[in-house]
């Protein structure tokens, strides 16, 4: 099997770890990739991992409709997509396509790509949105005591500045990160609403930019509403104990633990006779937090297996 996959907006930290994924990927092939910056650019030079000949191309959406890709990967700001949905829509109806902005994780329509909550629906997807970093880790460390508690949620995160993206700004400026630590968002988050929807709860989310490059941490915790004291633990040790790329320990999860893998790491979970939750949750912001887990989800969408070009056991 050999799956052609094409990428749009391929420039930035995510999409140069999208081309080392599909370049190590067993089953998948880079058809094309876009990029005005880097248009005549060989892929090579962003990414040594990938040994084609292949060079940036400028990608107008009747481009990418035309280019009979079985899968476009769309790695566009917020608010970019439609044109390029709609000429795949017009000229390719049958390519897979993959979000990664947030256009359309409330989008009917499209299955929302968290595989270890959302797998039933991402298989044979032709549609898939992708999760928000923040909004992946902060899901997987409610879900299992969602339904326990009561009130709002508070998510802290604190993030690498790669997180910020390639644009400058102060959250990637090094001056202005040396020795702080930036919050931002502190109110109407997008990944706030994402988190909620996720998990059917009432959500507080506090976001901040730290002076590393990569990874995240979030620190989540509500209050419940029965007595769970010692119950936590067992509940997410038995929802994740099948998922590979989900680790539960017993210790807090930092980004320093998960940078360059694909997983996510689950720890410091407690609950107490106060009925008060905790747990931490850290992964890679640009690999399980977008681009490994793009590929868990195509995938899942051409029914291959879901560690296909992930090895769980390399991480």
């Amino acid at each position: 099997m050999s799956v052609a996959i094409g990428l749009v907006g391929a420039r930035g930290y995510v999409g140069r770890e999208m081309i080392a994924l599909i370049a190590a990927h067993p089953e998948f092939d880079l058809a094309f990739a876009g990029s005005r910056e880097l248009a005549g650019t060989r892929v090579s030079k962003l990414a040594p991992e990938y040994k084609g000949a292949l060079t940036f191309s400028q990608t107008a959406p009747e481009d990418v409709g035309r280019a009979g890709a079985d899968a476009v990967v769309l790695g566009l700001p917020n608010g970019k997509s439609a044109p390029f949905i709609a000429a795949l829509e017009e000229l390719s109806p049958a390519t897979v396509v993959l979000d990664l902005s947030g256009d359309h994780r409330d989008a009917e329509g499209w299955a929302y790509g968290l595989p270890e909550l959302e797998r039933d629906g991402l298989r044979g997807a032709r549609r898939i949105a992708n999760p928000g970093c923040y909004a992946t880790a902060a899901q997987l460390a409610l879900a299992p005591v969602a339904d326990l508690v009561r009130g709002p949620a508070t998510v802290f995160g604190v993030s690498g500045w790669s997180g910020a993206g390639t644009r400058p700004s102060r959250k990637t400026d090094p001056d202005a990160l040396k020795d702080n630590i930036q919050p931002y968002g502190l109110q109407g988050h997008a990944h706030e609403a994402e988190i909620a929807r996720g998990v059917g709860l009432d959500i507080r989310f506090h976001p901040s930019v730290a002076p590393f490059f990569r990874g995240l941490t979030v620190v989540a915790s509500a209050d419940l509403a029965r007595d769970a004291e010692g119950a936590a633990r067992a509940r997410f040790r038995a929802a994740y104990a099948e998922e590979p790329f989900v680790m539960v320990q017993d210790d807090a999860a930092e980004p320093a633990a998960v940078a360059g893998t694909h997983l996510c790491r689950i720890g410091a979970i407690a609950s107490d006779a106060r009925r008060r939750f905790v747990a931490t949750a850290a992964l890679d912001n640009l690999l399980k937090g977008a681009a490994s887990q793009a590929i868990q989800n195509l995938n899942l969408a051409f029914e291959l297996p879901e560690t296909t070009g992930l090895d769980p056991a390399a991480s």
